[in-house]
Order: structure tokens, then sequence, then C-alpha cells
């Protein structure tokens, strides 16, 4: 009898870690919970505990422990505190299989870790390669680990590519990642700064959290993958394009060197490429539903609006400027992102934050050598970003 894939999901109560468990709770006999994480939701993680009654279940303070180990009473599940505690986890040799669903570059040490211990590690935290770049894709190598994107696009890219990687740069011309577009497609930019967090996060396709439904509605996530694409596939950035599509029925497409047209379609929902991650390179039962072809309105595309969504040309700003200056823009946008949604900034204002900061710190980079070096960069950027915050905020 084969053994059950042992899974740690970080990130346990967000919708890709929900997701996870829905595709898991599937197929019990296949795969086996031997871990979860959760930021705040301590009630939530307790029910996923009671549910699946992994051995280890990570919050990050003593005070989420406590309530936690409270709501646990009889469950045989060992609570654990902390960012340490999320990486021993992740490289514990009892552990096949982590997904990586946290949000933020919060992500990064317990992705590390699980590269360096050799895992399966199912990669829906993209911040992890906007940061670590380099130094996390030199970890997978030396760690002997299975990279395997979970963000929508870049599964669909991996869908379309040979199983052999040294194939890959033989046969692309360029990829092509689609975004939806988001709330604001078509919008008058100038209206733009009147947006409230309300109507940012509202997205018309994808049910995600509110950092990344806002993300989208800037397109700074389509920035992000821009990069995560960079390092996953090893494409120079100019091999890397963006187009609109606003129905998500294409996930994105992979052009040829002959120039055929590669693209993997599906419903727009997250357990598809989950379970492909999950069971790569066999294919399983994902819960979404099928799509009708007969059902399909016309399926459109679009160049994205360089008025309506600046922060795209970041990604291939960041890219071609010096090493850490993709980690420093994710660590203004993920300050500018929180401070609209506090209602500190206006929408408009996450940008001006993120050119400002990658502006200001890029032409000063040292070299970016060791993960400490990262760590240290990500907290300048934040003191700068939030320094930028808090001029207009004044």
């Amino acid at each position: 009898m084969t053994r059950r894939q042992r899974i740690v999901i970080l990130g346990s109560t967000g919708s890709v870690g929900t997701s996870t468990l829905d595709v898991v709770a599937r197929h019990p006999g296949r795969f086996e919970i031997v871990g979860l994480s959760a930021f705040q939701r301590i009630d939530e993680l307790a029910a996923q505990c009671r549910q699946w009654r992994p051995r280890w279940a990570v919050v990050p303070s003593q005070a989420g422990a406590t309530a936690l180990r409270a709501a646990l009473a009889g469950v045989p599940t060992e609570v654990r505190v902390g960012a340490g505690a999320l990486c021993e986890i992740a490289a514990a040799g009892e552990v096949d299989t982590v997904m990586a669903a946290i949000v933020g570059a919060a992500g990064l040490p317990p992705c590390m870790a699980a590269a360096r211990a050799g895992k399966r590690l199912l990669l829906a935290n993209k911040e992890a390669l906007v940061v670590g770049g380099g130094l996390f894709m030199q970890a997978v190598q030396e760690g002997g680990a299975s990279l395997l994107p979970i963000d929508s696009e870049h599964s669909a890219i991996f869908q379309c590519l040979p199983e052999d990687r040294s194939a890959w740069a033989q046969r692309i011309d360029h990829i092509v990642l689609t975004a939806s577009g988001g709330p604001f497609r078509g919008r008058d930019p100038a209206t733009l700064a009147a947006v409230t967090p309300e109507q940012a996060v509202a997205h018309p396709n994808w049910v995600m959290g509110r950092k990344i439904s806002v993300d989208s509605a800037t397109m700074m996530n389509k920035a992000l993958e821009v990069i995560e694409a960079h390092w996953l596939f090893g494409l120079e950035p100019e091999r890397i394009r963006v187009v609109i599509h606003p129905q998500s029925i294409v996930h994105s497409m992979v052009v040829c060197r002959d120039h055929s047209v590669l693209a993997q379609l599906g419903t727009p929902d997250m357990r598809v490429p989950i379970a492909y991650g999950l069971s790569f390179p066999e294919r399983i039962e994902s819960g979404a539903a099928r799509l009708d072809f007969l059902q399909l309105s016309a399926l459109s595309f679009e160049p994205p609006d360089p008025v309506l969504f600046p922060g795209l040309q970041l990604a291939w700003d960041a890219l071609r400027a010096p090493p850490g200056s993709t980690a420093v823009l994710n660590a203004a946008n993920e300050e500018a992102v929180a401070a609209f949604l506090e209602r500190r900034i206006g929408f408009t204002a996450i940008h001006a934050v993120n050119a400002a900061t990658v502006e200001a710190l890029a032409p000063r980079l040292g070299p970016v050598a060791s993960i400490d070096d990262l760590v240290a960069l990500d907290e300048r950027a934040r003191a700068d970003a939030r320094a930028h915050i808090r001029r207009l905020a004044a």
C-alpha cells in the first residue's frame, strides 16, 4: 500500500489554505495533514485542527497559542509559536509536501527551510521568489526540492511545458501572463483617488484575501507575478508579457519558437492548480466546475492601460535595477497596501509610495548575499516606505 503524502499547510485559514484542505478531503487515502498554521484566525485554525488532528499547529504569539490550546483540549496537536516554529515544521523529516500560502515576505524563511530540506514545495507565496530571487532558487537546487507553482498563471505556464526543464529555453519564445483587470478595468483613471477599500477588494472573478485583492486592483499582483515568472522559468524580463483577459478562462500562455501558442484553460478556481501541485505528475479530482465551452461568452484580450495601472511597469524596472530592487518593491507595496486598507492613504498613493521607495533605494543597494541581507533590506525598505506614507498622510 502506498504511504499517504504528508502535508504541512502554511497559512491554512486563508483562501489557498482552505482550498487545499478541500482538495485533500476529496482524497482521504492519498494525503495526510501533519501541520497547519494561521496568523490571526485562531478559531478557524482550532476548527481545522479538530477536523484534521495534525501533529503541529503554529501561531505567531503566546496569546494565540494559549487560546488555541484551550480550544484544542483533548486534541493531540502540539501548539507551537513563532517564525522559527514555521521553519522547523516546514523542514521536518516527517513532512513530504509544504503548501506555502502565507501572504507576504513573512513566507520567505519557511519556504527557504523547506527548499533546503528538499521538500515538494507548492509555492502560492509569490513573495518568496520576489524577495528571495536567486538565493531562493539556489536553495531549491542545492536542497533538491521540487518547486511547483500554485498561482494560477504560473501553474498554467508550467502545465504547458515539458517535464524536462532543460528543454524550456529552447522551446519558449516568450510567455504571456493573463490578468482579469480587477474591479477597475475600463475605469477613468481620474476617479481612482476616491476608491475605497471595500471597492478595491471586490474582485469580479476570484475570491481572495484583502491584500491580494488590492494588488489585483492596482495590478501590482501581476507585477509581482512577472518577477516570479522570471525566476521560475529562467526568462529574461523582455520575454515575459501581460495581457488583460477579463473572463479569467485562459490562465496564461506559452508562445513557442515556431509561434504556436500553448494555453491552459479552466474555470477560475484555485483548486485546479492546487490539485495539480499535490498530485504532479498525475492529475486528480479538484472539485472545480467543468468548463462548458457552449456556455462561454467570447474570450477577449486587451493591453493593460499604463495610465490606469502604472504599477505594472515597476516589475520590469525592478528586474533591470540592482539586485535587491524587487525585494524593495515588495516591501514598499506591503506597507502601502496596509496603509490603504487602514484608510491612512488613498488608492492612487499606493503606486506613489512604491515608485518613490524603489527610486530612493535602488541606486544605493549593497550586496545581497544571504537571507540576513534580505531581511535587513526588507526592514530598510519598509522604514523608507513608511516615511513616504507619513508624508502623504500629513
